[in-house]
């Protein structure tokens, strides 16, 4: 029998305001000590009233924008009623039949995602167990922060595309500015909506999965609070493989054994696990919250929002390509990350002014450079960058200083081994990539009467291989730069070294 897969995601992102959802405490919790960025508001003490953080809900706007969504012209704020320990009120206040945004869609390898709504709510505060211990402790600093959610509609069809989909918004959250988005620290957290159901006997209609005839639809899964994208990955797959032997193994007198639950990824394992018996919306009994009036977004808001929109990473991609004649894995590496788009740009910028400034023509160099550009910012600089971990935030090599090491290498001035040197030292201490080839005296050897006379030496020293490169071993020419460029300590020009050889070679 042939399963079909159905998977939904919900995806929770941290908005960065300066202040909490619905009071001035400080939304900046990271290296705290525990209930520091608190307040009788955030802490839900009776007399106080929550007031909506502007910035909060123009972020969500703009991200709805960014997503193709469609905006409510009214929205409101609704109560979500359950009790974990680390929500001070008893209560979420969320959203749920008016969010701010609705019917969008993102583009994962050029098929649309369909997104049912963009929301915003707060966030609850935080669980720790110690170890060993009978008891868990809170710690209420993240209660109140602003918390925006995307739900998919049940469209994607396989683990892999549920990583690329999650990777891209958390990439659109980088390139808008709302929102660091880091898994790790849980500035980021994806759930997964799953279930497999028999081929054919199944439609997708209104947003929703339907029985055809009398088919018994299989329960959907939720895996809860996963924080990377590769162990996303990991326990979709599983949690389909799981699924479908349920499914295919199942008691005719009781089903498929499977249940509608919520379950976490142990990674150790490799497993997933039962955490509880998932809810419906019927468990939360929402209700509109009495404290804030209803949200009116006018279309000048929408298009003020609009205006100030950053360049989205599709957008920034497709430009490098067409503006700086990058290739399309250039582009993706180079554009893919909001700083180093940043970077790359004000390095090509200061390439621009110098070519202007020795007057020559742009247009026509650009596509030289940026090749030269795109070869030692991903295949040398990137090296010492992931050595370290700590990616541009503490790079030294200032892209003025980055554009003048690449001219050194467009003017031949230096060759590939002096540029490696170059780099690394650039790289440890910063500073002026002239400078630091004239301290390591690594100028390219360009004077040919001084070339040629060391490169007649060699052919002397080395009657053998001359032989036989005249017999036709033509390779045998590899050896001989070898020879000149460790006689010239490396700084032999290669092209100038070859020409030579070729010319000297078969003299008689």
């Amino acid at each position: 029998m042939e399963y079909d897969v159905i998977i939904g995601l919900e995806i929770h992102a941290e908005l960065k305001t300066k202040s909490k959802m619905f009071c001035g405490c400080s939304n900046d919790a990271q290296g705290q000590e525990p209930n520091t960025t608190v307040c009788p508001i955030c802490l839900a003490h009776p007399g106080t009233l929550p007031v909506p953080n502007k910035q909060a809900v123009e972020w969500t706007i703009l991200l709805g924008l960014a997503l193709n969504c469609k905006i409510n012209e009214l929205s409101k704020f609704d109560r979500k009623n359950y009790f974990y320990p680390d929500l001070p009120k008893g209560y979420q206040i969320s959203q749920y039949d008016l969010p701010i945004a609705y019917d969008g869609f993102l583009e994962v390898d050029g098929q649309p995602i369909l997104i049912t709504r963009i929301h915003l709510e707060e966030d609850t505060g935080k669980l720790i167990h110690p170890a060993e211990k009978k008891y868990s402790l809170v710690d209420y600093n993240r209660a109140g922060t602003p918390l925006v959610e995307l739900v998919t509609e049940p469209v994607i069809k396989t683990a892999a595309t549920a990583k690329k989909f999650a990777r891209d918004y958390q990439q659109i959250l980088r390139f808008l500015d709302i929102s660091n988005a880091d898994m790790e620290k849980g500035e980021m957290r994806c759930e997964a909506n799953i279930s497999v159901q028999e081929r054919g006997k199944w439609q997708y209609a209104n947003g929703q999965i339907k029985p055809k005839g009398d088919y018994k639809l299989n329960p959907k899964v939720e895996l809860k609070n996963i924080n990377s994208f590769k162990y996303m990955e990991k326990a979709v797959d599983y949690e389909i493989k799981r699924q479908i032997k349920a499914v295919a193994n199942g008691d005719p007198s009781t089903g498929s054994g499977l249940i509608q639950e919520t379950r976490g990824w142990n990674n150790a394992k490799s497993v997933t696990f039962s955490q509880r018996i998932k809810e419906t919306s019927a468990d939360y009994r929402y209700f509109p919250e009495p404290d804030i009036p209803p949200l009116k977004i006018s279309q000048a808001w929408i298009d003020k929002i609009r205006a100030g929109m950053n360049e989205l990473p599709a957008q920034k991609i497709k430009r490098f390509k067409e503006e700086y004649l990058f290739s399309d894995y250039e582009s993706l590496i180079l554009a893919g990350d909001q700083n180093l788009a940043k970077y790359t740009e004000q390095v090509v910028s200061e390439l621009r002014a110098w070519i202007e400034a020795h007057g020559d023509n742009w247009e026509r160099q650009k596509h030289k450079l940026a090749k030269t550009t795109a070869n030692w910012l991903i295949n040398e600089l990137f090296k010492h960058l992931k050595t370290d971990g700590s990616g541009l935030r503490n790079n030294k090599i200032t892209p003025e200083n980055f554009a003048e090491f690449i001219c050194l290498i467009y003017q031949n001035k230096i060759n590939s081994s002096a540029a490696q040197m170059i780099l690394a030292q650039m790289y440890k201490q910063g500073g002026d990539p002239t400078q630091i080839m004239a301290d390591l005296g690594l100028e390219q050897l360009d004077d040919k009467a001084a070339l040629e006379k060391i490169i007649a030496e060699i052919i002397l020293k080395n009657q053998a291989q001359v032989e036989q490169y005249k017999k036709g071993k033509t390779n045998v020419l590899q050896f001989f730069v070898g020879q000149a460029m460790a006689a010239t300590k490396g700084k032999a020009n290669p092209k100038i070294v070859r020409e030579i050889l070729l010319n000297d070679l078969l003299k008689k």
